[in-house]
C-alpha cells in the first residue's frame, strides 16, 4: 500500500456527506454526476506494485490490475457500483488495485454499459459475456466474481444466470454493500446514510429497468433460490441504508446451504472500501475482503 497521508474516518465521512451525497440526487443530470464522481475519486491513491493495463472482456473495456508478485492463475472479475448509471473504471481503479494487492490476483475491472442509455439487460449481458470469456481461459476454481453496490446486484444475478444455464461458477462471490432490492422496500427514510438517498436510488432503478416490475424474479435476486451458489463474502457498513439487503441475503443464502462470511463494518458508510489507501479502516476492510476471496480461490 502506498504511504499516502491518512485521513481520519470522521473527516472522510464528512467529505462523503458534503461532496458526494448532494450530487447523488434525482434532479441533477446523470452526465454531471458521472463527471463529478470521477473528479472526487481522483485523489485516491493506487496500490503500490500493481500494474494498470488496458484490456477487454466480452467485447467491453476491462482494465487489468496486475500485482507484480501475484499469482497469474487467479483472477477476479470486478463489477463497479454506481446505481447502474454512474461509476466506471476511472472511479473504481484505486479500489480495484487495492483489491488486487490484497488478493494477489489479477482484477479485471469491467466497464459495462450503463443506464439510462443502455437499460436492463445490457449491463447483465456484458457481465455474463465477460465472465464467459474469462472462465474460458482459466480454471473457474481460481476465479472470483465481485462487485459493489449495483455491481453486487450484477455479480449475484450473473451467478444465478450461470447456475441456471449449467455453466461454470466462480469459486467465490464478493459483494460489497450490495444493492439487491431495487424496490427500496427496506430503505429507511432517515438521513443517517452519509452517501445514499432513497430518491436517487429510486431514479436509478427507474432508469435501469424502465417500466419493468422490480419484483419480477429476473430483477429480484433476493427472491431467488440461492442453493448451489458459490460461497459468499459479504461486506456492508453499519451506517448505510443498504445494510438490510446484505443481512437478508446472508439469511437466505445460509438457509439454502451456501456458506456466507458477513462482515459488518461499524462506523463505515456505503462502499467505504473505495477509500482504501487513505483511510485506515477502509484499507483494513479491503485487506479482509481480499483474504476472504483469496482463501476460497484455490
Amino acid at each position: 500500500m502506498p504511504n499516502a497521508p491518512q485521513v481520519p474516518v470522521r473527516v472522510m465521512r464528512a467529505a462523503v456527506r458534503g461532496l458526494v451525497r448532494p450530487v447523488l440526487g434525482p434532479r441533477l443530470p446523470v452526465g454531471l454526476q458521472r463527471r463529478w464522481l470521477e473528479l472526487v475519486t481522483g485523489p485516491t491513491p493506487l496500490a503500490e506494485d500493481v500494474d494498470v493495463r488496458p484490456g477487454r472482456l466480452g467485447g467491453r473495456p476491462a482494465e487489468q490490475l496486475v500485482p507484480r508478485d501475484g499469482d497469474p492463475g487467479r483472477s477476479v472479475l470486478y463489477l463497479h457500483g454506481g446505481g447502474f448509471t454512474i461509476g466506471s473504471a476511472t472511479t473504481h481503479r484505486a479500489l480495484a488495485t487495492q483489491l488486487a494487492a490484497a488478493t494477489g490476483a489479477t482484477v479485471h475491472l469491467l466497464d459495462y454499459r450503463r443506464a439510462p442509455e443502455h437499460p436492463f439487460p445490457a449491463a447483465l449481458d456484458d457481465a455474463l459475456a465477460a465472465w464467459r470469456e474469462l472462465a474460458g481461459k482459466a480454471d473457474p476454481r481460481h476465479l472470483a466474481l465481485a462487485g459493489d453496490s449495483a455491481g453486487g446486484w450484477l455479480a449475484l444475478t450473473t451467478a444465478l444466470q450461470l447456475r441456471a444455464a449449467g455453466e461454470p461458477l466462480p469459486a467465490v462471490l464478493g459483494l460489497v454493500s450490495p444493492w439487491l432490492d431495487l424496490t427500496g422496500a427496506s430503505w429507511p427514510e432517515d438521513l443517517s446514510d452519509p452517501m445514499l438517498r432513497p430518491s436517487w436510488l429510486r431514479r436509478c432503478a427507474a432508469d435501469f429497468a424502465p417500466g419493468r416490475d422490480l419484483t419480477h424474479p429476473e430483477l429480484a435476486p433476493l427472491a431467488a433460490d440461492l442453493s448451489g451458489l458459490p460461497p459468499m463474502v459479504v461486506h456492508v457498513g453499519s451506517e448505510e441504508i443498504l445494510l438490510p439487503d446484505a443481512v437478508r441475503l446472508t439469511v437466505a443464502a445460509r438457509a439454502a446451504g451456501v456458506p456466507v462470511e458477513l462482515r459488518r463494518w461499524d462506523g463505515l458508510w456505503h462502499v467505504a472500501q473505495a477509500s482504501a489507501g487513505m483511510v485506515a479502516a477502509s484499507t483494513t476492510a479491503v485487506t479482509a475482503l481480499g483474504a476472504g476471496l483469496g482463501a476460497r480461490m484455490g
